[in-house]
């Protein structure tokens, strides 16, 4: 199965270059983009009987490799 985590700094951290992108983005017209966060986004094709497993696993991987918990938060989807 398929699982997407999408990991993000959390609301209270500096996103300095979310900063830098909405700035770019207002110089070049883009006046109705707000704020921009960025993130990072990874793709795990995960041996699972059952989408719970992929699940699980994905979010183990996250919490030990891919999301540093201190700054950041991450969400999980899986196809089935």
């Amino acid at each position: 199965m398929k699982a997407r985590v999408f990991v993000t700094l959390k609301p209270s951290v500096l996103d300095p270059q979310g900063r830098t992108i909405a700035d770019a983005l207002h110089s070049m017209g883009y006046t109705g983009v707000g704020d921009v966060r960025q993130g990072k986004y990874f793709e795990l094709d995960v041996d699972a009987p059952s989408a719970d497993q992929t699940r699980a696993v994905a979010a183990e991987v996250a919490d030990k490799l891919l999301a540093n918990p201190v700054i950041e938060s991450y969400r999980i989807e899986v196809d089935g």
